[in-house]
């Protein structure tokens, strides 16, 4: 027996009752803050930097504070060194864009019930490898933009009981929500380091 007109009317109307309804539900699960017991000790100078309020409008807030400082650089402030050895202010970007990508790549691969375990990375290695130097600061503006926004995306439409998974990352057990909140986290550390030791104005 096939449906009246005015049930299949309402079909589309109930669908977006429900997409509403996970869209809270995910909200609600994205502003509790991580226990300890779902990462390991050494992301605490990460996640203890992240304000009390919902992790997807951190990171939203964080994409247009930084997209304001990275246009504002020369490519003379891209290169700068605080000290002889030390990463460049490319280099920094370089690296928060690399490590946003493994932490939300983790953060799918736990968030898909995969109980692989993932590998660690050596920053060094990437930073050594990454050519930062060579692309203009507008290159890596685009792409740090790019990837913060994939990020978002990610996270925004994880189902509520996403956020509480954990998988196994460089031996280490870790959650999901933690992991968004490491990313937010990272990028609080270095934009103080590029204002107190580099001298830019965040």
């Amino acid at each position: 027996m096939g449906m009246r007109v005015g049930q299949k009317k309402l079909l589309p109307f109930l669908a977006s009752q429900v997409s509403e309804i996970n869209k809270e539900e995910s909200m609600a699960a994205s502003a509790v803050r991580p226990p300890k017991t779902e990462y390991d000790p050494y992301y605490d100078r990460y996640i203890s930097l992240v304000p009390d309020e919902d992790v997807l409008v951190t990171l939203d807030h964080q994409l247009s504070e930084t997209l304001i400082l990275l246009r504002s650089l020369s490519e003379q402030h891209g290169t700068f060194r605080y000290e002889a050895g030390k990463w460049s202010v490319k280099e920094v970007l370089g690296h928060l864009i690399d490590t946003e990508r493994i932490m939300a790549y983790r953060a799918l691969r736990v968030a898909r019930n995969d109980r692989t375990p993932l590998a660690g990375f050596e920053q060094d290695d990437y930073v050594k490898y990454g050519g930062f130097d060579q692309r203009s600061v507008s290159n890596l503006s685009r792409e740090f933009e790019q990837v913060r926004r994939a990020t978002i995306s990610l996270f925004r439409n994880l189902e509520p009981e996403a956020w509480e998974r954990r998988g196994i990352a460089n031996n280490v057990e870790i959650s999901v929500r933690a992991l968004a909140y490491i990313i937010a986290g990272h990028e609080m550390h270095h934009k103080a380091i590029l204002k107190d030791r580099y001298g830019l104005g965040i």
